[in-house]
Parts: structure tokens; C-alpha cells; sequence
């Protein structure tokens, strides 16, 4: 039992010791690279306030592979920007407002509207519901607006898009002369000036000489109201000849004694079938594409 209390004793001494030399020695390993790194710190911060007032003066370019992907990085400073009209920041602002507005632009300023709810109103007078799908009908509505929109886009890719890309003008004159093509196709998509006149009354404007004299912020909201308008005009035509289909099978049941079947039932092939025969995509497409001539 002694023996054994003197080998604990002599065990906790040794571990003791041990333990005050880890820490002596943890102690000075981590003082002196402190030292080290602060005073390398301060000289590199010296060494660098030449190269950083240069930078921040002739910009910084930075270029390097990523597999076989190039990457270069330019940025320019203050001189070019304000040679350029509008800073990087603020353009990289005005493309993402561009990107995230671009389905609603597509939408309110072109032919989209019209032909989308026309497409829809085809499908109601059908009597089917989902057939054709709506994916179907927005891809259709989309291509054809395509159609509809090339020559405004044309022109707009010419007055706008490649003279900035040259270079040859600012973004505020590229984004004027883009907007003129269009605001011209609105107008002449307008059909009734009450529109016009309505906004123009709620806006304050009085007196409008020329056509430059409305500003785009009311011309849009007036171009959706007379698209709407011509929508439902070409739908209500539509309907017809298939509202009379419904009354004349309502009408022949009920003399045949048949009021528990569904007027609906017997009605839709008879309306699927003269749409087959008349043509009626070909024929509503056509008649729809020269409303915008």
C-alpha cells in the first residue's frame, strides 16, 4: 500500500511538470508569430499604398482560364463612367430591372394580350376546358407575337441596340430612341381616343399638340385598355355561331323530350367538328394577325 501512494506521488509530480512546460511552450509559440505577422502586416501596408492609389486610379484588370473557360475582369474608373453617362453599378441595376420587368413588358406592349385572349376565347366557345392547354395557347400567342413584332423590333435593334453597342450613343438616348418604334406601334393600335383621353384627364394633361406630347406613362395603360377591348369585340364574334349550335341542340332535346341530358354533351362535337371544317385555327389566326395591319 506504501509502495503504491509513493508511485502516485511520483507520477503526479512528473505530470505536473509536464503539464507547466505544454503551456510555457504553447504560450511562447503563439506570442511570437503575432509579432511577426502584425509587424509584416504593417510593412505590407506601406508597400502597397502606392499600388492601391494606382488601381483606384487606372482601374483593375484581372484575367485567367478556368478549364478551357476564359475569364477576363475589367473595371473602369470614375472618368470612363461618367464618359459613358451612367456608372457600372447603375447599369448592372437597370439590367436587372430590364430582366425581372421583361415578361410584364412583353405582355402590356405588344400584340401578346390580344391574341392570348382571343386564343382563350376560341377555347371557351368550344366548350373545352383544357384542351388546348394553356401551355400550348401561350407558346401559339407567343410565336405569333414574334410574327406581329418584327419589324418593331427591327427597327428598335437598328435606332438603339447597335449604335450603343458601338459605342455611338448613350444608354438615356439608346433607351429614346428604342421606345420611339414602339410607342408608334401603340398608337396605332389605339382605335378609339377616348382612351387616350380618359388617362390624359387623370394624368392633369390639358392641352396635347402632337402625339410626342403624351408621355409613355399614359400611352401604356391606354394602349391595354383598347386591347381589351378589341379582345373581347373579336370574341363575342367568335361565339356566335357556336351559341347557336347550343340553342339549336337545347332546343331539339327538349322538343325530343331528353331534359336530363346535358345540352353540352351533344353540343361540343357538333362544334368541334365545324371548326374542323371551316379551317377555324387558320381561319381565327388570319383573321387576328390583320387587326394589327
Amino acid at each position: 500500500m506504501m509502495k503504491c501512494l509513493k508511485n502516485y506521488k511520483k507520477l503526479s509530480v512528473f505530470v505536473i511538470i509536464g503539464m507547466f512546460l505544454t503551456i510555457t511552450s504553447i504560450f511562447i509559440c503563439k506570442t511570437v508569430p503575432v509579432y511577426a505577422a502584425q509587424t509584416t502586416a504593417q510593412e505590407e501596408d506601406e508597400s502597397t499604398d502606392e499600388e492601391k492609389n494606382e488601381k483606384s486610379d487606372s482601374g483593375i484588370n484581372i484575367n485567367g482560364n478556368l478549364g478551357d473557360l476564359g475569364i477576363s475582369i475589367t473595371t473602369n474608373n470614375d472618368d470612363d463612367d461618367a464618359n459613358n453617362g451612367l456608372s457600372t453599378t447603375l447599369r448592372i441595376l437597370i439590367l436587372l430591372t430590364v430582366i425581372s420587368l421583361a415578361p410584364s413588358i412583353l405582355i402590356m406592349v405588344t400584340s401578346f394580350m390580344r391574341i392570348l385572349i382571343v386564343f382563350h376565347f376560341v377555347r371557351g366557345a368550344l366548350g373545352l376546358q383544357t384542351t388546348p392547354p394553356n401551355q400550348v395557347l401561350i407558346g401559339l400567342a407567343l410565336f405569333i407575337t414574334f410574327f406581329v413584332m418584327e419589324p418593331v423590333f427591327a427597327q428598335v435593334n437598328n435606332n438603339a441596340i447597335k449604335p450603343l453597342e458601338a459605342n455611338e450613343i448613350t444608354y438615356e438616348e439608346a433607351i429614346d430612341l428604342g421606345m420611339e418604334p414602339i410607342r408608334e406601334f401603340m398608337f396605332g393600335q389605339i382605335r378609339n381616343e377616348k382612351d387616350l383621353t380618359l388617362f390624359c384627364n387623370l394624368a392633369g394633361i390639358e392641352t396635347v399638340n402632337t402625339l410626342d406630347d403624351i408621355p409613355t406613362y399614359v400611352l401604356i395603360p391606354s394602349f391595354i385598355i383598347s386591347e381589351l377591348r378589341i379582345a373581347f369585340y373579336m370574341g363575342f364574334i367568335i361565339y356566335i355561331p357556336f351559341l347557336i349550335i347550343d340553342m339549336v341542340v337545347s332546343a331539339t332535346l327538349m322538343s325530343m323530350g331528353m331534359m336530363m341530358l346535358p345540352p353540352t354533351t351533344i353540343s361540343t362535337p357538333f362544334k368541334i367538328l365545324l371548326f374542323i371544317v371551316v379551317d377555324g385555327w387558320s381561319l381565327v389566326i388570319e383573321q387576328l394577325v390583320m387587326t394589327f395591319y
